[in-house]
C-alpha cells in the first residue's frame, strides 16, 4: 500500500470510527444482537469495590506491568526493538510474547480513556512507531519469528495468529479510544496479508489457526473498516476446524493435534468443549463475533450447547475452567491446561489458568449481547469476583497462572511445574495471565450496561455514573450508589432521560432469591425472579430512583452428585463471593485437612475495612479433627473432635500473607 493510498485509509477511517459507537465489542451495527455495547468510557467507576480496583489499574497495576514488559525481565519490548533493527541481540521469552505486549498496550488505552493522561498517549505513540519500523514491507509482524528467520507460518507452535488477533484488538481499542490510526495501520497491513494467505489456503495452512484470537480481531477490523474481507477470514478459520485429518505434518510438529486444538469435530458438530481451555473459549468467543454479524442458526445452536456444556458441567463454582494440566479428552486425544471428563472436578490439581477463566466472562458476554439473558452476566461476576481476580494479589504486582481450590503444603513438587507456582509471582515467564486480566479490570466498566432495543440493562453491580445514549439517540445520564458485593443494596437513580417510556432491565443475580425491587419508594409491581432480567417499562424523569434489595444470606453450596471430589463437602458463599478457608486462620500446625464444618454452625458476616485492601470475612465454628492416623487407607471409628473459631476469606483474596494451605471445600458434618 503506497503513502497517499495508507493516508486516504486513515483518514477515511477516523470518519467511520468518529461516526460509529465505540463499544469494546463494537456491535452498534450488529444486526444478530439483543444487547449492544456502550461506548468506552460512558461508564466510570464512582465509589466501592470496582472504583477501588481501577484506581489499582491505574496506580499501580497498568504502570507496574508496563515496567516488566518495556524493560529486560518481561522482553516484549525489547524483542520489537531487535527486529526493528534499533537494538541487538536474540528474541526473549515466548513465541506468543508480541499478543501478551498488545494486551497490555489495550490495557493502557483502556485507562487513557479514563483519566486523559497524555503521557500515555505519547508513551503508546512512541511504542507503535517502532512497532511500525519492526513491520515488514508486507505486513509480516512476529518478533521471534523474524529475528530467528523462521519461515513465516510454517508451524502453529509459533502462536502467530495468537499474536495476529491481540494486535488487531488493541488497535481497534486504540483507534476507538484515541481517533489515531497509527496502530490500526498496522494492523489493517498484517491482516491485508493474513488474507493473501489464508483465503485460499493450503493443506498445511487450513489447519494453521489454531489459536483463535485472529476470529475476534478480524470481526473487530470488520466492525471498524467495514471491509467483508475480514469478516470472512474470520469465518474461513472457523470452518477450516475439523475438515482436515487428524495426523501430524511439518505445519503441526511440536504442538499436540486433535481435541487439544479443537481440530477433530467441527464446530457446528461440536456438543462438548474439549481441549485447551484457552484455545476452546477464544475460538468460542470469536464464533459470537461472527455470528452476531451473519446469523447463522448452525453456528448459535453450536455456541448455545457448548456454553451449557461448559457452565453447567465442566466449571468450578469459581467460574474457572480448564480442569487439568495434563490429561486426555473425552475421546482420549492428549490435552494440556484444558478440559476432561464432565464433572470430573479436582480441587488440589486443578489448573484453572487465569486466561482460561478471563475467557469465560469474555464468552458469556458476547452471548449476553446475543440473547439478552441475565445468566450470561451471573457468569461475568462469579469470574469477575472470584477466579479472575484470585489471578492477581491484593497489591496488583503478584500473579498466578493456575488457580486450583485446594493447596496443601507438601503434596506438590512446584520445582517440577513449568507454570503453577506455591505463591504469586512478580513475574511468569509465560506472561499471557496478567496482562488479560489487567486489561480485564480496565475495561470493566463497559460490561456494567447494555444497550437493549428500547432501553438500558443493567450487567454489573457497582458504584458508577452513566452517561450515554439509547439506541435511538436519546441521552441516558443515571447513577448507581451501592456497596455491592459486600451488601446487597443497590440505588439506581435516572438523573437524564427521555419523556417517553422505555425499559430499564435489572439484573437479579442466579443467587439473589427473595429480592425485592422498588421505585421512588413503592412496589415496582413486576416479577423479581432470580436469574433474570426484572424489566421497569415505565415514563421517567430525572430523580427516578430504583432501589434493588438483594438478600446477602451465607449459603452452603453442595457440588453435583457426580462431582466425587466433593461429595459430602460444602462451600460457603454470600452474594458473588466464594469463600475459602485459609492455614493463618487456624490454630498453628492445623492443616486445612482437619478442618470440618458443623451444619449448625454459626456464621457471621463481617465487613472488615483494614484487611486485605477492605473485605467481608465470614465467622464461623469449625471441627478440628484431632485423631490422627497414619496409612493411605485406616481403620476408623468414631472421631475424636476439637472445635475452634475462625474465618473465611474471599477466595480471590487468598495467599497474600505469605504461603499457606487453602481449600474451598470442607467436610461438612451434618447435625
Amino acid at each position: 500500500m503506497n503513502k497517499i493510498k495508507l493516508l486516504a485509509t486513515s483518514l477515511a477511517l477516523a470518519g467511520i470510527c468518529q461516526a460509529q459507537q465505540r463499544g469494546i465489542i463494537n456491535n452498534s451495527e450488529s444486526p444478530h444482537v439483543a444487547i449492544k455495547n456502550i461506548n468506552i468510557g460512558d461508564c466510570r467507576w464512582t465509589e466501592g469495590f470496582w472504583a477501588d480496583k481501577f484506581q489499582l489499574c491505574e496506580d499501580v497495576m497498568v504502570p507496574h506491568m508496563g515496567e516488566i514488559l518495556k524493560g529486560d525481565i518481561g522482553h516484549g519490548f525489547n524483542n520489537f526493538k531487535i527486529a526493528a533493527g534499533l537494538k541487538q541481540g536474540k528474541h526473549q521469552g515466548f513465541a506468543w510474547h508480541d499478543g501478551d505486549f498488545y494486551k497490555w498496550m489495550e490495557a493502557a488505552t483502556y485507562v487513557y480513556a479514563m483519566n486523559k493522561d497524555e503521557k500515555i498517549l505519547k508513551e503508546l505513540d512512541e511504542i507503535i512507531a517502532i512497532i511500525a519500523q519492526a513491520q515488514e514491507e508486507d505486513g509480516y509482524l512476529h518478533t521471534e519469528i523474524q529475528i530467528e528467520d523462521i519461515e513465516h507460518f510454517s508451524n502453529r507452535r509459533y502462536h502467530e495468529m495468537y499474536n495476529c488477533g491481540h494486535l488487531y484488538t488493541a488497535a481497534c481499542i486504540h483507534n476507538r479510544v484515541t481517533g489515531k490510526t497509527n496502530l490500526l495501520d498496522i494492523a489493517l497491513k498484517n491482516a491485508d496479508l493474513l488474507y493473501k494467505v489464508f483465503s485460499k489456503p493450503t493443506k498445511e495452512h487450513a489447519r494453521f489457526g489454531f489459536n483463535q484470537t485472529q476470529i475476534m480481531g478480524l470481526v473487530e477490523l470488520y466492525r471498524t473498516t467495514r471491509d467483508k474481507r475480514y469478516l470472512e477470514l474470520a469465518e474461513i478459520f472457523i470452518n477450516n476446524r475439523g475438515k482436515s485429518k487428524i495426523e501430524e505434518d511439518s505445519s503441526t510438529v511440536g504442538y499436540p493435534i486433535g481435541d487439544m486444538v479443537q481440530e477433530r469435530v467441527p464446530l457446528r458438530k461440536e456438543t462438548e468443549a474439549v481441549g485447551h481451555a484457552v484455545l476452546a473459549l477464544y475460538f468460542y468467543a470469536g464464533a459470537a463475533d461472527v455470528y452476531a454479524e451473519t446469523g447463522e442458526k448452525a453456528l448459535i445452536d453450536a455456541l448455545d450447547r457448548l456454553w451449557d456444556n461448559v457452565v453447567n458441567k465442566k466449571m468450578y463454582i469459581t467460574g474457572a475452567l480448564g480442569q487439568t494440566h495434563y490429561g486426555a479428552s473425552s475421546r482420549r486425544d492428549p490435552i494440556q491446561e484444558g478440559f476432561i471428563d464432565e464433572f470430573m472436578m479436582p480441587n488440589m490439581t486443578a489448573y484453572n489458568e487465569t486466561c482460561a477463566n478471563i475467557c469465560n466472562s469474555m464468552f458469556s458476554f458476547r452471548m449476553l449481547d446475543i440473547h439478552g439473558e441475565s445468566k450470561y452476566a451471573d457468569v461475568m461476576e462469579r469470574v469477575l469476583f472470584n477466579s479472575g481476580l484470585s489471578g492477581i494479589s491484593i497489591d496488583g504486582t503478584c500473579y498466578y497462572y493456575a488457580n486450583p481450590l485446594r493447596k496443601i503444603h507438601g503434596s506438590r513438587d512446584y520445582s517440577k511445574m513449568n507454570t503453577e507456582s506455591a505463591d504469586r509471582l512478580p513475574y511468569l515467564e509465560c506472561f499471557c495471565c496478567p496482562p488479560n486480566l489487567v486489561r480485564t479490570v480496565a475495561k470493566s466498566s463497559a460490561w456494567a450496561y447494555g444497550l437493549a432495543k428500547n432501553g438500558v440493562s443493567v450487567n454489573l453491580y457497582g458504584g458508577n455514573k452513566l452517561s450515554t445514549k439509547l439506541q435511538d439517540g436519546s441521552p441516558i445520564e443515571l447513577t448507581q450508589v451501592t456497596n455491592y458485593p459486600w451488601d446487597g443494596k443497590v440505588s439506581i437513580t435516572l438523573d437524564e432521560c427521555k419523556a417517553e417510556p422505555f425499559d430499564m432491565m435489572i439484573r437479579i443475580p442466579e443467587w439473589a432469591e427473595g429480592s425485592t425491587l422498588k421505585v421512588n419508594g413503592e412496589d415496582s409491581g413486576v416479577e423479581v425472579t432470580a436469574g433474570k432480567f426484572a424489566v421497569l417499562n415505565r415514563g421517567w424523569k430525572a430523580g427516578d430512583k430504583i432501589e434493588l434489595d438483594m438478600p446477602m444470606e451465607i449459603k452452603l453450596v453442595e457440588g453435583h452428585a457426580r462431582i466425587e471430589e466433593v461429595r459430602n463437602q460444602v462451600a460457603l458463599t454470600r452474594g458473588p463471593i466464594v469463600y475459602c478457608v485459609e492455614s493463618p486462620d487456624l490454630p498453628e500446625k492445623v492443616s486445612i485437612l482437619d478442618v470440618y464444618l458443623p451444619s449448625d454452625s454459626k456464621l457471621e458476616a463481617e465487613y472488615q475495612p483494614d484487611f486485605l485492601g477492605g473485605l467481608t470475612t465470614i465467622k464461623a465454628n469449625v471441627a478440628l479433627r484431632q485423631d490422627k492416623k497414619e496409612g493411605m487407607y485406616r481403620v476408623t471409628d468414631k472421631p475424636i473432635w476439637k472445635t475452634a473459631e475462625t474465618q473465611f476469606v474471599p477466595f480471590y483474596a487468598w495467599s497474600n500473607r505469605g504461603d499457606s494451605e487453602m481449600t474451598v471445600f470442607v467436610p461438612v458434618i451434618w447435625k
